[in-house]
C-alpha cells in the first residue's frame, strides 16, 4: 500500500461530500466506496439522475426517465431532457468569468491565458463564423489543429450550434487525416499551418492543401497561422471570428451527436466513435469531480494531442470549475514537471510510458520542480509496472494520489482508476469506477473475483457510444463490442478484479502468450522487462503454429546502454524468477524503437503479422503510427 486516503477524506473530499449527500437521500450509508460503488452499478436510474442533479445539469427526474430502456446497444438515457454540451461547460454554476480558467503552453508559440469570458467570447466568435458559412445542425465540422484555446472555443462553437465536431492533430499525415475526415464528410474544416515539435519546425501548408481537396463536402477550409505565417489558402482564422454576436444554445436530446472519436485504424479504416452532449457532460462530471477530485481552484492537466481521447476528457473539466492547463509540443522529461510547477497544475495526467521513459533517463522531478502542488497524478494509455508506481512516489511526489486508469476511446473515459477514498495498491487500479459495472468473465460468461478474465461491462453507461458513423442499423457497432457475449460489452483486455475490488490488468485478450498451456498477458511481460535498468521500452511477440513455437523478445534500450551479454542475462533471469521458464524468450534483440500508435500503444499483432510474413502495408496502416521507421526492425 503505496498512499492511505486522509483519516477525514468524507468530510473534506468531493466524493465524500457526495456521499453524505446521497446517503441522506436514500437513508442508507454510502459513503465507504465499495458501498457507494454497489449502489451505482445495482441501481442505475437513481444514481444517475443523482449525478445529473448534483452537478447541476439539469432539474430532477423521475427515475423511469433517467434510463427508458437498458437493453444495449440501443440504451435510452434521459429521453426527456433537452441539453447541450456546450452551455455545461461554459455557464458551470458559481463559475467566475474573470477567473483564469485556462493556461495554454506550446513549443510553436508564447504562452496564452484565457479567462472564461474569454472562452465564451472565442466561442460566440468561432460559432459566429460557422454560421456565417451555413453551418447548421448535425452538420460536421472538422478540427486539423494542436492542443490550443482555439480548438476549445471550435468544439464548443460547434456544440453549440447542435454541429458534430471531430479533429485530428497536426502530426498525423494527410492519409491518416483523409481516412478519418472523409468518412464523416465535413462542411467545414480548420487548420493550422504548421506546428513546432521541439525545436524543429514543421509546415503543414501543402498537406493542408492536400486534404481539402480530396474533402469533396467541404464549403470552406479556415487557416490558423500557427507559425505566424499568412495563410494563402482558405480564409484566415481572424477572419473566420471577425464577429462577436453571443452564444446561444440549441436544446438537442441527450443522446444528440457531439463530437467523434476515432479507434487507432492500425488494420484498417478507424472506427469513427459517435459520442453524445448528455453522456460526455454526465460522465465527465462524475469523473473529474468524484474521483479526480477537480472543483474550482484546481489545475488539470493531462498531456494529450487533439488526435486521442484524453484531449476530449481534459477539455470537459470546467463543467465542474476546474481549470484547464494545455501543452502542445514535445514532452520533455524535465521541461513537463517545470511546466506543472509554472501552471500550479494540481493534477498532473500523462501517460505510463512517459513515466516510464522519466525513470529510465533517471529523471528525478521533485528535484528539478517544486510539484508540492500536486494532489493527484494520473497515469494511462498502458497498464504501468510496479516499478512505475515506485518511481512516482519516490521520485515525484509522496503525497499525491496516484491514479492509474484504464478506458478507452470507446467509452471516452476511464472505468478503472482511483478514488479520494481508496487506498493506492502497487500496480493495481485502485477500482472501479462509480456506474462501471466491470467484470472479469471466463469463456462461458461466467464472472468471478481473484481470478484473470475477459474485461467486459455488464450494465449500460452513458458514455457508451451512440453509434459508429456510417452504421444506422448499429451491426459493426453489435459486432465490434457485443458479440462475444450477447447485450454486454467485451472490451477486449485481460484483468483480475481483487478481493479488496482493486483489478490488474494483464494486457490485450487478443496478443495473449500461451505458451506450453500457461497463458499470461504481455502488460505482465512488459513489468518484469521494462524493470530492468538500461531498458527502455520493450515488445514481445509470440510465434505460435503448426511450424514452430517461439518467443521473441525486442528491446528498446535507454540512452547510453546498449543489449549485451549481461543485460540479456539479467533480463532473462528475471523473467524465468518472475514469470516462468515457459515465457523465457527464445530470442532477445535490441531495436531502435518500438512501434506505436498515434495515440501511443504497442502494435502486437501486425508485428506478429510481419514475422509471419505478411507485408507491412497490409499488417498495418503506416499512418497509424506515431514512430512507422520503427518497423523497419522487425521486417
Amino acid at each position: 500500500m503505496l498512499w492511505l486516503p486522509r483519516p477525514d477524506a468524507v468530510e473534506t473530499t468531493n466524493i465524500g461530500r457526495f456521499s453524505q449527500w446521497l446517503s441522506r437521500r436514500e437513508e442508507r450509508d454510502l459513503t465507504s466506496y465499495p458501498a457507494l460503488w454497489r449502489y451505482s452499478v445495482e441501481h442505475l436510474r437513481p444514481f444517475w439522475g443523482s449525478i445529473w442533479e448534483y452537478f447541476g445539469l439539469g432539474k430532477t427526474v423521475p427515475e423511469h426517465r433517467v434510463l427508458a430502456d437498458e437493453a444495449m446497444p440501443d440504451t435510452v438515457w434521459f429521453p426527456d431532457e433537452s441539453f447541450n454540451y456546450a452551455r455545461a461547460v461554459l455557464t458551470a454554476p458559481g463559475a467566475d468569468d474573470d477567473e483564469v480558467l485556462i493556461r495554454a503552453y506550446s513549443d510553436s508559440r508564447d504562452p496564452v491565458e484565457w479567462t472564461l469570458a474569454d472562452l465564451r467570447e472565442a466561442t460566440a466568435r468561432a460559432r459566429a463564423g460557422l454560421v456565417a458559412h451555413g453551418v447548421r445542425r448535425g452538420d460536421r465540422v472538422a478540427a486539423w489543429m494542436p492542443n490550443i484555446p482555439e480548438t476549445l472555443a471550435l468544439m464548443l462553437a460547434t456544440a453549440s450550434l447542435g454541429a458534430v465536431f471531430s479533429s485530428c492533430a497536426p502530426e498525423f499525415g494527410a492519409k491518416a487525416v483523409l481516412d478519418r475526415f472523409k468518412q464523416i464528410e465535413p462542411t467545414v474544416m480548420v487548420a493550422v499551418d504548421g506546428y513546432k515539435y521541439g525545436a524543429k519546425e514543421i509546415d503543414r501548408s501543402a498537406e493542408v492543401r492536400e486534404v481539402a481537396r480530396g474533402l469533396e463536402t467541404l464549403r470552406q477550409l479556415v487557416t490558423l497561422p500557427y507559425l505566424g505565417r499568412n495563410p494563402t489558402d482558405g480564409e484566415p482564422w481572424d477572419r473566420f471570428c471577425a464577429y462577436d454576436e453571443g452564444v446561444e444554445f440549441e436544446p438537442v436530446s441527450f443522446d444528440h451527436p457531439l463530437y467523434i472519436l476515432y479507434s487507432s485504424g492500425t488494420t484498417g479504416l478507424p472506427k469513427a466513435i459517435v459520442h453524445s452532449h448528455g453522456g460526455m457532460a454526465i460522465e465527465h462530471a462524475k469523473m473529474h469531480s468524484l474521483h479526480h477530485d477537480l472543483g474550482p481552484g484546481d489545475r488539470f492537466f493531462w498531456y494529450s494531442t487533439t488526435g486521442w481521447m484524453m484531449w476530449n476528457y481534459l477539455m470537459s473539466a470546467p463543467i465542474v470549475g476546474a481549470g484547464i492547463v494545455m501543452f502542445d509540443g514535445a514532452p520533455d522529461p524535465v521541461g513537463m514537471w517545470r511546466l506543472a510547477e509554472a501552471s500550479g497544475t494540481t493534477f498532473f495526467g500523462t501517460s505510463a510510458p512517459f513515466l516510464m521513459a522519466c525513470r529510465a533517463r533517471g529523471v528525478k522531478p521533485a528535484r528539478e520542480a517544486d510539484l508540492s502542488a500536486l494532489r493527484g497524478i494520473g497515469s494511462t494509455g498502458a497498464p504501468l509496472p510496479d516499478v512505475g508506481f515506485d518511481y512516482v512516489y519516490d521520485e515525484i511526489s509522496k503525497t499525491a494520489q496516484l491514479q492509474s486508469l484504464s478506458g478507452g476511446t470507446d467509452l471516452c473515459t476511464g472505468f478503472l482508476g482511483g478514488a479520494p477514498t481508496v487506498p493506492v495498491w502497487r500496480g493495481e487500479l485502485s477500482c472501479r469506477a462509480l456506474g462501471a459495472n466491470v467484470q472479469s468473465f471466463d469463456s462461458s460468461g461466467h464472472a468471478a473475483i481473484g481470478r484473470e478474465g475477459e474485461l467486459v461491462i455488464v450494465s449500460p453507461m452513458p458514455s457508451m457510444p451512440v453509434g459508429l458513423w456510417g452504421d444506422p442499423l448499429k451491426h459493426r457497432y453489435r459486432d465490434t463490442y457485443l458479440t462475444d457475449f450477447p447485450g454486454i460489452w467485451r472490451h477486449g483486455d485481460w484483468i483480475t478484479i481483487t478481493e479488496r475490488g482493486s483489478a490488474v490488468i494483464s494486457g490485450r485478450s487478443d496478443a495473449t502468450l500461451n505458451r506450453g498451456g500457461v497463458r499470461m498477458g504481455t502488460a505482465e511481460f512488459y513489468a518484469v522487462v521494462e524493470a530492468i535498468d538500461g531498458v527502455a521500452d520493450s515488445l514481445v511477440v509470440h510465434l505460435d503454429d503448426q511450424d514452430e513455437d517461439r518467443l521473441l523478445l525486442y528491446v528498446a534500450c535507454a540512452e547510453g546502454h546498449t543489449l549485451d551479454d549481461e543485460m540479456r542475462t539479467r533480463i532473462l533471469r528475471a523473467l524465468r524468477e518472475q514469470l516462468s521458464p515457459r515465457h523465457v524468450p527464445d530470442v532477445v534483440k535490441q531495436v531502435p524503437a518500438i512501434p506505436r500508435t498515434l495515440s501511443g500503444k504497442k502494435v502486437e499483432i501486425p508485428v506478429k503479422q510481419i514475422l509471419k510474413g505478411i507485408k507491412p502495408e497490409e499488417a498495418i496502416s503506416k499512418e497509424a503510427l506515431a514512430n512507422p521507421e520503427s518497423l523497419k526492425a522487425f521486417l
